[in-house]
């Protein structure tokens, strides 16, 4: 039996001056750099044998497929709930410089249970959504591969479920960094591997992150 491949590709950078966790919001596209990551990713997978074409329906994920999908007109994106940004209390939230939003007592309250986490979707649902949404997948990838666009934190559970890692994380060490590619091969409904790449890894700027739940 032929090996079968899923891309898990995270979206480029958002236009987001305010520093909003934007979450599932309607109207954060990508930003000029964003494009460019975007871009980067139409040239890395130019020559990719993609033969299905998944996205998230939030804007900023159908802007980074687009470039991508060009390259290979014959074939139709479609979109997937199943692949979309994990749901957040602080959805809409600007945290503050230092993070003073969440000294207030409503957040802390939010942030009781890290295990679960208590501030947004449960690990355990987001992982059982992209799980399947990659199975899926890759039974369509019988003679090439299969590309999904979505988002960091469902990337991670995908990622962290494939290397047996614990779902409950930092954060701040999760490697699914913007318009990164991570990817899993499957031989039936079997993983049998996962990689990761930057294809415009010199394109991210450096950042020092603090915990924001969620981000």
């Amino acid at each position: 039996m032929a090996a079968r491949v899923v891309h898990l590709v995270r979206h480029g950078q958002v236009h987001n001056p305010e520093g909003v966790l934007y979450g599932r919001l309607p109207g954060y596209g990508l930003s000029e750099l964003g494009r460019q990551m975007a871009e980067r990713l139409g040239e890395h997978f130019a020559d990719a044998p993609l033969v299905h074409l998944v996205a998230s329906p939030l804007q900023r994920a159908q802007e980074t497929m687009a470039p991508i999908a060009a390259g290979h007109p014959e074939l139709s994106v479609q979109l997937d709930e199943r692949v979309i940004e994990a749901a957040n209390f602080f959805e809409g939230t600007s945290f503050g410089r230092y993070n003073q939003r969440l000294l207030r007592p409503t957040s802390l309250w939010q942030l009781r249970n890290p295990l679960r986490p208590s501030w947004g979707e449960p690990y355990q649902q987001i992982l059982a959504r992209m799980r399947q949404a990659l199975i899926d997948a890759a039974a369509q990838a019988v003679d090439g591969e299969a590309l999904i666009v979505s988002h960091e934190l469902p990337i991670w559970m995908a990622r962290s479920w494939a290397e047996g890692w614990p779902l409950v994380h930092d954060p701040r060490r999760r490697q699914a960094r913007l318009a990164s590619v991570t990817t899993f091969t499957f031989q039936g409904t079997e993983l049998t591997g996962v990689s990761y790449a930057e294809p415009a890894g010199d394109l991210v700027p450096p950042k020092k992150r603090r915990f924001r739940p969620g981000a």
